[in-house]
């Protein structure tokens, strides 16, 4: 699969890495954590690895790029990814297309994303597909772009 590097994959930045994890692969059955403080709790409970709020916030943010080896462990426990996700973009590329269809199958499974609307696009011809993939792109540039001016607010 071709990822756009304009925007969030999972083969990002760190900051954005997490920021993908936190999104799309939160631990079913963990509450979802509505800040910082939250989250970083989450992944003590499930890790027992005492991560900090602020912690959370300074790679969250890309104010910490370089984290400690127990850390990123803790979060590729918590996630359910090898902690090879958090490397180079070259060792990250191949787990990108395992976890964007791992997060894929989460959303069809809880019944976010239907069955019937990706039977539907691959039905589709080359040339709508196209524009389809057009759409997709921009909504989801445009919803990134919202989301990073809310996280900047708090």
């Amino acid at each position: 699969m071709t990822q756009d590097r304009t925007g969030i994959s999972p083969a990002a930045t760190l900051a954005e890495k997490i920021e993908w994890l936190i999104q799309n692969m939160w631990p079913v059955g963990v509450p979802p954590a509505r800040n910082n403080v939250e989250t970083a709790a989450a992944i003590h409970t499930a890790t027992g690895e005492d991560i900090s709020s602020t912690t959370v916030w300074k790679l969250r943010t890309g104010r910490q790029d370089n984290p400690q080896l127990r850390t990123l462990t803790a979060l590729a426990n918590f996630f359910g990814v090898p902690i090879g996700y958090f490397g180079f973009p070259g060792e990250a590329d191949p787990i990108d297309d395992d976890l964007t269809f791992k997060a894929l199958r989460r959303e069809v499974a809880v019944g976010v994303v239907r069955p019937e609307v990706l039977r539907a696009f691959v039905d589709l011809s080359p040339e709508a597909r196209w524009v389809v993939d057009e759409m997709i792109l921009a909504a989801a540039h445009a919803d990134r772009v919202r989301h990073k001016k809310e996280r900047a607010a708090d």
